[in-house]
């Protein structure tokens, strides 16, 4: 599906000699918790984390494999994935929120490294998404990686997408087209699976197999189509920076160097699963660092809203996308767009970088992923 044209147990502790009856509250994590996941490379996946038992159990509905691995918990919180089969290599979880796992055997042939992005599994349904607004950002393994935009449903299930295409600035005199995309997606169509968790859209024209759509009732969505992962935050009631998401996520992420689009649009280049920690400051500053100390990204933030060459009468997006934050850098040799959006305790994140002069040059670098905190 290309889309182009995102409480708890209760414990009662008793002291021991008190007179009160006065309780206190504890609350653990459940000890199997259930997740639905996308990975870039266009898999739907079941995944069940098993506390007790200390194993990652999945099912990939695409691809058809499955798997239970152990894993052990590192000092830095995350999990080291003892994988026999070399699929699964490690992960990071804030349980019964959601859940991040780098995989290096993902896609139609099992080969092919991932990013997977799961979230709690929960009752879902038509009116879950139906009259709701969700800034988007597209992940996937070819055609440069990733769209930034909007999406918004009404309430006959109706979808609206409009996107930024960053690779599509430099290629328009290869493949013609806009970096600008609009486009519908039809929920109305949505099956619900038996499990109630999530829904199946059909591809359009016609075309075998589905679209799995799933999210959480707060505010998340995410939809696995065979031409990637959209994951979707609710969309800010403003444009300017809350300085209440500010603070320091664990994040994972998919890079790709030294890429370049051939025949067939067959992508080239060199793919790696990473990890780093990205602070952010209550005024939008944001640095991006990897395990080695390394600074990524250092930048502040300005709303996509308020960017004219994406937004206004430069621009096409259609959506102004409250709550997704940008910076662009440009020198003599490459220019780099880096894109933030945010929710609760989550942060999707993407950067887009084309060696320059396009024309002489024609590679690029791409990353992106998923911070937690």
């Amino acid at each position: 599906m290309r889309i182009r044209t995102t409480s708890l147990l209760l414990m009662l502790c008793l002291l021991p000699g008190c007179t009160s009856t006065t309780t206190q509250v504890v609350t653990p994590p459940a000890a199997a918790r259930v997740y639905h996941g996308t990975a870039s490379v266009g898999d739907f996946m079941t995944i069940t984390v098993d506390a007790t038992a200390m194993t990652i159990a999945y099912t990939d509905f695409s691809n058809n494999t499955s798997g239970t691995v152990p894993y052990t918990v590192s000092a830095d919180g995350t999990y080291t994935l003892n994988d026999p089969t070399g699929n699964l290599i490690e992960a990071y979880e804030v349980p019964n929120y959601a859940l991040l796992i780098q995989a290096a055997k993902t896609g139609p042939n099992a080969d092919t490294p991932a990013l997977i992005t799961a979230v709690e599994s929960g009752q879902i349904s038509l009116a879950t998404i139906e009259a709701q607004a969700y800034n988007t950002m597209q992940f996937r393994t070819a055609a440069g990686g990733l769209e930034v935009g909007g999406i918004s449903v009404n309430a006959q299930g109706a979808g609206s997408i409009s996107s930024f295409w960053p690779y599509g600035s430099y290629n328009q005199g290869n493949q013609g087209g806009s970096p600008f995309n609009s486009g519908t997606i039809d929920m109305s169509q949505a099956q619900l699976d038996s499990s109630g968790t999530f829904l199946k859209v059909p591809e359009p024209n016609n075309e075998p197999g589905y679209a799995y759509v799933f999210g959480t009732a707060d505010g998340i969505f995410a939809v696995d189509t065979g031409n990637g992962a959209i994951l979707g935050l609710k969309k800010a009631t403003s444009k300017d920076f809350d300085a209440a998401v500010a603070g320091t996520y664990k994040a994972m992420y998919y890079q790709k160097t030294g890429a370049s689009t051939g025949a067939g649009n067959v992508e080239s280049g060199i793919p790696s699963l990473a990890n780093a920690a990205l602070t952010v400051t209550s005024n939008g500053h944001v640095t991006m660092t990897d395990t080695q100390g390394n600074v990524l990204v250092q930048a502040t933030l300005t709303p996509v809203a308020d960017v004219s060459y994406l937004y206004g009468s430069a621009g096409e997006l259609a959506d102004p996308c409250y709550g997704v934050f940008t910076f662009r850098l440009t020198t003599a040799s490459a220019q780099q767009d880096f894109f933030v959006s945010f929710m609760g305790q989550a942060m999707l994140f993407s950067s887009f970088t084309a060696n320059l002069p396009w024309n002489t040059v024609g590679t690029y670098n791409y990353f992106y992923g998923v911070a937690l905190k």
